[in-house]
């Protein structure tokens, strides 16, 4: 009589063919949510002096008020941060920028650079009308995500409510809750290695920006707005770096050329140190190595873009555990083997 596959098979194919189909959906911002937001419940839940029912409860509540409260105040912020400019200073002192930064620049690029305030806005206006309709089309897909990462709370909040407390599971049910153990696990173990990653991060760049540059007589605009984009974008591993990396460089190439390039190796340096401290936060949290995690992402963003670079880090963590706890990869011997 012919069998089917097993139950850890099939569990595992369902697991990575859910994987797949997010990836491939352009799901992993709403499946992060989720997973997120069941991280922080559970977490919560687990120090709260209440029975399991209870403590649920009020851990999700808690983290929803947080989350709101930190939309709130996002939001204030943003509002408070766009009264704030003087937009009919910004043009004028890009292009004063631009024209310190033609003096150093060769023959053959300036031909691509403004030479006036009105050249600048001129080619502002010409780029939004060139673009527009990419504009109207990334408007549309912005609010579908939002959309989409809404579900991921939602999904999230039902499950960090359920128990799964049956003695007895089926053989493919108990292999799946199983595969979704080490899954949440090693979400858990990446986002919060990234949380103490980006606060170091964040630490160095704030000292840099608030005290070094002060005390050289340098002031940034909008340095504590660049300590807080800092520290969100420093939440996404390697390519969060990039983000606020280039967003300083560019608010110093406002004020001079010097004080760019001074910034530029500055962040440079920090962004090998980053290098070290994945390999050391990250890497001892999943048993993996910077080139293994490194690897990882190259493959995954050749092949599912922007979000294959993101779920990366989570994905690689999750098969690396389940590669170790089938005893296929790590160190042979009797001590490992126990």
């Amino acid at each position: 009589m012919r069998q089917g596959l097993g139950p850890q098979a099939s569990s595992h194919l369902l697991i990575w063919g859910g994987v797949a189909l997010i990836l491939t959906q352009h799901l992993v911002a709403a499946a992060l949510c989720g997973f997120f937001l069941h991280a922080l419940v559970a977490m919560s839940a687990s120090r709260l002096p209440l029975r399991p029912a209870r403590a649920r409860a009020l851990a999700l509540a808690l983290v929803l008020l947080g989350i709101l409260g930190g939309i709130a105040i996002l939001g204030r912020w943003a509002l408070h941060f766009a009264a704030d400019i003087d937009f009919a200073r910004v043009l004028p002192q890009m292009a004063d920028a631009i024209g310190r930064l033609r003096l150093n620049l060769p023959q053959f690029l300036l031909i691509y650079l403004p030479t006036s305030p009105d050249t600048l806005r001129e080619m502002a206006i010409a780029a939004l009308k060139s673009h527009g309709e990419t504009l109207s089309r990334g408007g549309l897909e912005g609010l579908s995500g939002a959309a989409h990462l809404l579900w991921g709370l939602v999904i999230g909040a039902v499950i960090s409510q359920v128990r799964f407390t049956a003695p007895v599971y089926r053989p493919l049910s108990a292999a799946l809750l199983l595969r979704l153990a080490r899954l949440c696990g090693a979400f858990r173990k990446v986002v919060f290695a990234q949380v103490r990653i980006s606060l170091v991060n964040t630490t160095l760049t704030a000292t840099y920006l608030l005290l070094i540059l002060p005390i050289a007589g340098v002031h940034l605009p909008l340095t504590k707005t660049l300590v807080l984009i800092t520290f969100v974008a420093g939440l996404l591993p390697v390519l969060g770096n990039l983000i606020s990396n280039t967003v300083i460089v560019v608010i110093s190439l406002g004020v001079s050329p010097e004080i760019a390039a001074a910034s530029l190796t500055f962040l440079v340096l920090v962004h090998k140190l980053e290098y070290f401290l994945n390999a050391h936060i990250i890497g001892s949290s999943v048993n993996a190595s910077i080139w293994e995690m490194l690897l990882a992402m190259i493959t995954l963003e050749s092949l599912f873009g922007l979000p294959g670079l993101v779920a990366a880090p989570v994905l690689y963590a999750y098969l690396k555990q389940e590669l170790l706890a089938a005893r296929l990869v790590g160190a042979a011997g009797p001590e490992n083997d126990a």
